[in-house]
């Protein structure tokens, strides 16, 4: 399934102007291919084992893809980031969900975050994390 993703990962990399390396490439891809936001060591698992990268590669090239737009990574109280591919022209202002069972984060791509909050003289805005906590359909 996940090779279905690598030239989708190759243009976007490519689009922003990057080095579609095949690390920067796996990653994404693997990326691409999940419905919810994954840790690092998950990322390491399921890259095929031809593209192991040592852990240094890996955080720099997930630093790179956060950078450029590609991904965003998510904060959680048990203090793993978590990583999500931005599909399309999608922006990363919207909330997440967090299973307080299996600790499984998603994306509320239908709960935008509203910017428009005053802030004083001053201050400006840049990034408004939330996070919703429960209990997903499995763990109910």
């Amino acid at each position: 399934m996940l090779n279905k993703f690598f030239h989708t990962a190759e243009d976007l990399i490519l689009r922003h102007n990057g080095r579609a390396t095949a690390g920067r490439i796996g990653i994404l891809a693997t990326l691409l291919a999940e419905q919810k936001a994954i840790t690092h060591r998950e990322i390491e698992q399921r890259l095929p084992h031809s593209l192991q990268l040592d852990r240094v590669t890996l955080y720099r090239t997930l630093e790179w893809l956060v950078e450029n737009g590609l991904i965003h990574k998510i904060t959680s109280d048990d203090r793993i980031w978590r990583y999500h591919a931005n599909h399309e022209s999608h922006l990363h202002q919207h909330a997440h969900f967090k299973c307080t069972g299996c600790a499984q984060v998603i994306c509320l791509d239908s709960l935008p975050i509203e910017r428009s909050w005053p802030l004083p003289t001053g201050y400006r805005f840049q990034e408004i994390e939330l996070t919703v906590k429960g209990l997903c359909a499995n763990c109910c």
